[in-house]
């Protein structure tokens, strides 16, 4: 395995993050930075050398990565930030016994002792809580350790090229895959692995940083995701210290007793108002100081998590990135490349337009069959307007006849009457002879 170290750690022993072995860095590594490794030296393998002394049979890069390419497909994913919250309630549970020992051990009488003792069940939880999100950023530590050991890592060797392209890009992979699981299992290596393997299928820079961009928006969000449970206990343990202060004052108030004369009986109820308001103090106090004391390492972890979000950040933005080359650059030289890249771009931009302009037709389609609809519940209900209009006008019309028809009728009936009556009269005059005599009209002038 390869790692890489700065310049000012020359000549310094550490321990190597795969195997935890002890080490010493090369006085001259500002010389051998970047310089590929002699050809006489055997290539490293992940085998140890025999207890005899005798040195490895010699393995090949090209050997080593058929083998990784074969075993192709990723690894497990550990979660890098959310430790097991049953782990660290176990701790938390050891630790509170271990603290109540102690305070035991104390005695009664000590100011210790009795905060923690003397007074209800809510300093019991307030402790507990507090050990439990302490257990919880421990793991929690632990795991962004492991993160920054991944930082060492020499995942981009320059012995197998100075950058990366669709010839050498499945050496890189195949060079990820190489590493020791546990290192490799990280969110630094992930990454990288995802972007490489990204480039090797679609061989576009462009769309290897938007996936880096997103998956870094993710790491942030698990990141900021992994502080919920704590969040609740840094909310949790004050309630629970103000919840002690009311059942203190609950007790200190209804031990009040002035309905004697007796100066003893009273003195005693004066001493559980003194103990209970001293309940109702201690939770609170006990409750803020460890909410304080709790927010104190969880922003320190806070803020190392996202400092070395940043570094892989940097790493992907600053080493990785301007290493890839899809030959989008390419002036002149290498037209082949040049025209496999606008062949890319021009099936892209196609693809797309069709995926949008199948889009537009479902939404096109949708719409005319609304339309459809509406025009067929439109036209039923004019059919159904009409047909009424139209009954209601035959009716109407049924009336008037009815009304017309009625009328006449008893006009005939009363004509009939009337010809009948005078029938009547004609035959009672019969042979009867009507004289009508003129009566001559006088003047205004004459004597008669």
């Amino acid at each position: 395995m390869q790692l890489k170290a700065e310049p000012e750690m020359a000549g310094k022993v550490v321990r190597c993050p795969g195997c935890n072995t002890k080490l010493q860095i090369p006085g001259d590594i500002a010389t051998l930075a970047g310089l590929p490794s002699p050809s006489n030296l055997p290539p490293p393998s992940s085998g140890s050398a025999p207890s005899g002394g005798e040195a490895a049979p010699e393995q090949s890069y090209e050997s080593t990565f058929e083998a990784a390419r074969q075993q192709r497909g990723g690894w497990e994913e550990t979660d890098p930030c959310n430790p097991n919250p049953w782990v660290a309630l176990a701790i938390g549970a050891v630790t509170t016994a271990a603290w109540y020992g102690l305070m035991f051990a104390l005695g009664h009488g000590n100011y210790m002792h009795d905060m923690f003792i003397e007074r209800t069940w809510v300093n019991y939880a307030e402790t507990f809580f507090f050990f439990w999100a302490i257990g919880i950023l421990w793991l929690k530590g632990q795991k962004l350790r492991h993160q920054k050991t991944a930082l060492y890592l020499d995942v981009l060797p320059v012995e197998i090229g100075t950058e990366i392209n669709n010839e050498n890009v499945a050496s890189f992979i195949d060079n990820l895959y190489a590493l020791p699981g546990r290192l490799r299992d990280s969110m630094m290596v992930n990454r990288i692995r995802k972007g490489l393997e990204l480039f090797e299928v679609r061989q576009n820079n462009g769309e290897v940083a938007n996936m880096m961009g997103a998956q870094s928006n993710i790491d942030g969000a698990r990141i900021g995701g992994s502080y919920s449970l704590l969040k609740v206990f840094l909310w949790a343990i004050p309630i629970l210290g103000f919840i002690g202060t009311v059942m203190g004052l609950s007790a200190a108030i209804g031990s009040i007793n002035l309905n004697t004369e007796d100066m003893s009986e009273i003195m005693g109820s004066i001493g559980k108002v003194t103990s209970g308001l001293g309940t109702a103090f201690d939770t609170t106090l006990l409750g803020l100081v460890l909410a304080m004391l709790l927010n104190f390492p969880m922003n320190a972890v806070v803020k190392a998590e996202d400092d070395n979000l940043n570094n892989i950040d940097a790493f992907c933005n600053e080493i990785l990135l301007p290493r890839l080359n899809d030959g989008g650059g390419i002036a002149g030289g290498d037209t082949g490349g040049m025209m496999d890249t606008l062949v890319k771009a021009v099936a892209n931009a196609q693809k797309e337009f069709l995926v949008d302009l199948n889009a537009l037709s479902k939404n096109v389609k949708e719409q005319v069959e609304n339309l459809d609809k509406r025009a067929a519940a439109h036209q039923e209900r004019v059919d159904s307007e009409f047909a009424n209009a139209l009954n209601r006008m035959r009716e109407d019309l049924t009336n008037a006849v009815k009304d017309s028809v009625k009328t006449t009728t008893d006009y005939t009936r009363a004509l009939s009457s009337g010809i009948q009556s005078l029938n009547n009269v004609l035959s009672q005059l019969g042979e009867k002879q009507v004289i009508i005599h003129q009566v001559k009209k006088k003047g205004w002038f004459s004597k008669d």
